[in-house]
């Protein structure tokens, strides 16, 4: 899954905020479940307009740019 397809930035979209596609839920608010030692299906409990499938994605592209730069 590209990037793209997970995550819209779109001024006109909460100010310009990262958001999952297709929804109006900033990417930062599953890293603040995960850091608050929440799990992906709590957030994704409170969060329903967001699939596992973008989530994980996400996560998985998020790790990978950051090894790619270690």
């Amino acid at each position: 899954m590209n990037i793209q397809t997970v995550v819209k930035i779109d001024p006109e979209i909460m100010s310009g905020e990262p958001c999952f596609a297709g929804t109006r839920v900033p990417v930062r608010t599953l890293l603040d479940y995960i850091e608050g030692g929440d799990t992906i299906d709590e957030f994704l409990e409170q969060y329903p307009t967001v699939s596992r499938q973008h989530a994980i994605a996400f996560l998985e592209q998020a790790g990978e740019r950051l090894l790619a730069t270690a």
